[in-house]
């Protein structure tokens, strides 16, 4: 491999076996190298050539015109990330991360700052992406110095949301409000008040993150097993008829019928969390 652009000691570009600008990240593999120099293939740790190539494009393009440690503190929240969350983010996520946290840094010292509307309903909804938001906080302070504040751990817990639901960013602000307004449904319902540390709670949210996504895209489980729907809103009534509130707000808010199946889950999880008839 040569290098075709030094973006700094640990950074470089290069041009592969597809003529694709690609973005290669090691410790100190571009150190007193210049354009046209074989690079020590030992010290590569990671090769940006994502999939997408609109997005590839951009993503260079981007690293242009950054300091490269932007990209570098993206790639080690990311990869924090999905160790804690288990799963492999959305590549999309390297572009628009790094764009934001190079956004960020900019009105830090420009001394703008923006709130983010939404912060409380992430620190309580999406526990696992605000610590990551909040570890994202340490590592841009480690590298920078710069000490962000608690609006950019909910901003960047949204993108990290954004990288594990596939959506535009509008579209994760209108998931987390449809979230919110179901468990009001529930607490409502129910007269009562979430233990939101309890595995059941977790897993409640977990579902109605997906859930929200489905309504959101148009896309619902199909009905597989209606003799197990009728058995189990047998069982928990009291969770059916909150599920049937929920169906209720679900048919004004987007002219649309729920599948059995998608109830069947919702009375399932409903009734976990309440904890009827335990």
């Amino acid at each position: 491999m040569f290098i075709n652009k030094v973006l700094n000691n640990n950074v470089i570009t290069i041009i592969n076996e597809n003529n694709e600008e690609a973005v290669v990240m090691g410790r100190g593999i571009a150190f007193q190298k210049k354009k046209g120099d074989a690079i020590d293939e030992e010290k590569v740790d990671k090769i940006f050539v994502l999939k997408n190539k609109n997005i590839n494009n951009k993503l260079v393009e981007l690293i242009n015109d950054i300091p490269a440690e932007n990209l570098e503190m993206t790639e080690e929240i990311i990869k924090h990330a999905e160790d804690i969350l288990e799963i492999k983010l959305n590549e999309n996520i390297y572009l628009t991360l790094t764009d934001h946290i190079s956004f960020a840094l900019s009105r830090y010292k420009s001394n703008l700052e923006i709130k983010n509307v939404l912060l409380w309903d992430i620190k309580r909804l999406h526990k696992k992406e605000f610590f990551i938001g909040v570890k994202a906080l340490e590592i841009i302070k480690n590298k920078t110095g710069i000490e962000l504040s608690e609006d950019e751990a909910a901003t960047i817990a949204m993108h990290i949301l954004n990288g594990e639901l596939s959506q535009d960013m509008p579209e994760i602000v209108d998931i987390i409000n449809l979230i919110n307004e179901i468990l009001k449904i529930v607490k409502y319902h129910f007269n009562i008040e979430f233990d939101e540390e309890s595995i059941n709670y977790y897993r409640f949210i977990t579902h109605l993150k997906f859930f929200a996504q489905r309504l959101v895209n148009g896309n619902y489980y199909e009905d597989n097993d209606n003799e197990l729907y009728e058995i189990i809103k047998t069982k928990y009534p009291n969770s059916y008829e909150c599920t049937k509130r929920i169906e209720g707000f679900i048919k004004q808010k987007f002219n649309d019928e729920l599948t059995k199946e998608e109830k069947l889950y919702l009375i399932v999880h409903t009734a976990r969390v309440v904890k009827e008839n335990q």
